[in-house]
């Protein structure tokens, strides 16, 4: 008897074939039996279900608009069907169209199970300005990226801002027009929610939306130092609303303006060139947009020197057990966020994380510390937990009490030079000669400007 090839000695199950055949292909799994190595496996086999049920949807409805001509009842029948409002099925037509016609190598890593739809269609939108053939570009940029291990899918929001990033390099003269776009569309909205609440929100630009949020921290923050038993995240709210309405919100405002982080390479502050701007917390913002926020009267000036090869920041020694202002602010500028994988807290509202234990013998200097999140530097001294983080590299590890371990890259502010044949020519044309290096020499010690 002859069998068809494979049958006899079929190619083994992988893991994750494995668990999704286990949770999926049987009914009635019994979750009580299982321990928590199990219980995260189905974690992982439901987020792969999703971002694979996104893929499937997003085909099906640019399928049905291509049939339809674009007409606008594909949304209407999709909001009926899916069982959303016409607005988030209009947003999941175009995010689908999208896909289909100029992301597919993004759709293929959802049908993979490596992204979900929302992460996917936050990079679908970041390139919605551009061209078909600059949306491709972008899509094989990422993909690049991704197989070369500088982005990894267990960080979409990573990955969305270096969707923004290629956005800025791939099509820098669009940039600011959509930012001063964009910028015009500020507005405030009221939205009931249940149980008698609802969410006041404000569209507004990014450095003036960070600076309150910073502002609205810190004078929650001394209410809470100061013995107040609010949670903190109350304690924003309520000052928040004591502010607008007038009233006294039980604290003084800092007098210190609020600090938000806005990190510009010297030849951009010398309009020799508009790339290189990026925001704390955000992520890159246009050239002409980050110097109308440098020459503001209340903005502070530092200069920050970098490796022109690698873009890291420059290191700086401590011996002293607490760091200095200097020493934090230099971490905060080096790290932008919280170094832990999956949180992206801005570094200017984290703590200076000794690497290594003072009472280890770790020294407090900027090789040894990095900008870590209160909730993650309660998190690092647990037990089944290691957090890890390289600032030479700027690669960061969390590794679960299960033994997962999840890996973080952060980007250097100056993204080093890539080889000439692969840049492109939009690159070539936009970038000055020498710009990387415009920086002082690295042996020269940081002032001010």
């Amino acid at each position: 008897m002859f069998l068809p090839a494979g049958v006899v000695d079929p190619p083994p199950f992988t893991a994750e074939e494995w668990a999704d055949h286990r949770f999926t292909a049987r009914s009635g799994v019994d979750f009580s039996g299982l321990g928590d190595d199990e219980l995260v496996d189905a974690l992982a086999v439901s987020r792969r279900m999703r971002a694979r049920a996104d893929a499937l949807e997003a085909r099906a409805l640019a399928r049905l608009d291509r049939l339809r001509g674009g007409d606008k009842s594909v949304a209407v029948e999709a909001s009926l069907e899916l069982r959303i409002s016409r607005n988030q099925a209009a947003n999941r037509v175009a995010r689908g169209m999208g896909l289909v016609a100029r992301m597919p190598r993004l759709l293929a890593a959802m049908e993979a199970g490596d992204i979900e739809g929302y992460p996917a269609g936050q990079v679908v939108e970041a390139s919605a300005a551009l061209t078909d053939e600059q949306a491709r570009e972008v899509d094989e940029r990422l993909a690049g990226k991704l197989a070369a291990g500088r982005l990894g899918f267990t960080d979409p929001s990573s990955l969305v801002r270096a969707a923004r990033r290629l956005v800025r390099t791939i099509d820098p003269d669009g940039q600011t027009a959509r930012a001063r776009k964009a910028r015009t569309g500020r507005k405030v909205e009221l939205t009931p929610r249940e149980d008698t609440m609802a969410t006041l929100s404000a569209d507004l630009p990014a450095e003036v939306a960070a600076s309150a949020y910073a502002r609205v921290d810190r004078m929650a923050r001394t209410l809470r130092n100061a013995g107040d038993e609010r949670t903190l995240e109350q304690l924003r709210a309520d000052v928040l609303a004591d502010l607008l309405h007038g009233r006294d919100p039980g604290v003084d405002a800092p007098v210190r303006g609020a600090l938000v982080f806005l990190h510009m390479p010297i030849d951009t502050v010398l309009m020799m060139s508009d790339d290189g701007c990026e925001l704390s917390g955000y992520g890159p913002i246009p050239g002409p947009i980050a110097r109308e926020i440098m020459t503001r009267p209340d903005s502070a000036w530092r200069k920050v020197l970098t490796d022109p090869a690698t873009g890291a920041v420059k290191d700086l020694g401590r011996t002293r057990r607490r760091p200095s202002a200097f020493l934090r602010e230099l971490v905060q500028v080096r790290d932008r966020e919280c170094t832990t994988p999956g949180c992206h807290r801005p570094a200017h509202r984290c703590d200076y994380d000794h690497l290594r234990e003072w009472h280890h013998h770790g020294r407090t200097a900027d090789r040894n510390g990095g900008a870590k999140c209160e909730r993650d530097h309660y998190l690092k001294d647990q037990p089944g937990w290691t957090l890890t983080h390289d600032p030479d590299t700027g690669i960061s590890t969390i590794t679960t009490p299960t033994g997962r371990t999840y890996t973080k890259t952060i980007q250097p502010i100056n993204e080093p030079p890539e080889p000439s044949s692969r840049r492109s020519t939009t690159d070539r044309r936009r970038r000055p000669r020498g710009c990387t290096r415009s920086v002082d020499p690295p042996d020269e010690t940081p002032t001010p400007f």
